[in-house]
């Protein structure tokens, strides 16, 4: 006779728990706060020196970085792509190579990244559907179900094309805002305290200046996206975003 475990169904439910969210203000504190600190305030002689601040420094959004890889266990392609952003900024202020190397490679990483977001289009896998239309943001089956049965899909197809541009766009905003920030800011040559207290406040000015207004417009997207899925589908919003 096989023994019942008792302890299963609770087993269960912890593995079906969602992992724990990400804390905020330890992104914020971690990827901008700490390292803008260090390279503004730490830089001079007296305390890390222009190196070993910039290492310093740049090793905490590196190993949050690398913590996030760890903890779901696969490759997230833009944690990836942050972790090579960190080590080229890192290896470019060491080598003390020209400062304008670092605001290519601030305009470049999100100038590919819409461009990826244009070819994605005429590919089996648009970028959209990893950002935005997938299964941990929307219940894509009720979604795909309900489209089949209006007639919509060529519609939908269209829909989620305008939102591929519209994060395109995003994309190629933070592109130009990047390299224009990177200009104004870094004039000091590599290798110098002034150099990484430029760094530190294009650092700090990151998130404002650009990741907001990026933020804001693939919330704008997002909210777009889900309007035209209830329009085409008859569904109201709590019967497409699946339930945390």
């Amino acid at each position: 006779m096989t023994e019942t475990n008792p302890t299963t169904p609770a087993t269960e439910q912890q593995t079906a728990t969602p992992q724990k969210r990400e804390s905020l203000l330890a992104n914020l504190a971690l990827n901008i706060v700490i390292p803008t600190l260090i390279l503004t305030k730490l830089s001079g002689d007296d305390w890390l020196g222009t190196k070993w601040a910039i290492v310093v420094a740049l090793a905490f959004p590196l190993l949050y970085g690398v913590r996030d890889l760890a903890r779901s266990g696969k490759v997230n392609f833009f944690s990836a792509l942050g972790i090579v952003s960190i080590l080229l900024t890192g290896g470019i202020s060491l080598l003390e190579l020209d400062a304008e190397y670092i605001a290519i490679k601030e305009a470049g990483i999100p100038g590919l990244l819409g461009i990826a977001t244009v070819v994605s289009l005429y590919t089996r896998w648009p970028l959209v559907r990893t950002l935005l239309y997938n299964d941990r943001i929307l219940d894509t089956t009720k979604i795909a179900r309900a489209l089949g049965g209006n007639g919509n899909e060529s519609a939908f197809e269209r829909t989620l094309t305008q939102a591929s541009w519209m994060i395109a766009g995003s994309f190629f905003l933070s592109s130009g805002l990047n390299y224009l920030l990177a200009k104004l800011l870094l004039k000091s040559p590599p290798g110098t305290e002034a150099f990484n207290e430029e760094l530190g406040k294009m650092t700090a000015l990151s998130f404002p200046v650009i990741a907001l207004p990026a933020t804001i417009i693939l919330m704008l997207v997002l909210f777009f996206l889900f309007r035209r899925i209830g329009k085409l589908t008859g569904l109201k919003l709590e019967e497409i975003v699946v339930q945390q």
